[in-house]
C-alpha cells in the first residue's frame, strides 16, 4: 500500500478528481482512498509511486510520498 499527502483539494469534487486520476495509473487495483481532511490517498497495487505523483499533479493538484 502506498500513503500520499495530497494538497490543494478543498472540497469533494476535488477528492473525486484525486481518486479518477489515481485510479487511471497503470497497477493500481481497486479505488484509491482518498480524503479531504486531511488531504490524503491510500493506494492498492503496484504502481510506481512517482507515476502516482505525477498523475495527481497533471490533474491540479500537489503529492508527496507519506513518511
Amino acid at each position: 500500500m502506498i500513503e500520499l499527502n495530497i494538497e490543494g483539494m478543498s472540497c469533494m469534487h476535488c477528492v473525486k478528481a484525486v481518486t479518477e486520476a489515481l485510479a487511471a495509473v497503470q497497477g493500481v487495483e481497486g479505488e484509491p482512498e482518498v480524503t479531504l481532511d486531511p488531504g490524503s490517498a491510500l493506494v492498492e497495487g503496484n504502481a510506481l509511486p512517482d507515476e502516482l505523483i505525477t498523475a495527481v499533479k497533471e490533474a491540479g493538484y500537489q503529492a508527496s510520498l507519506k513518511a
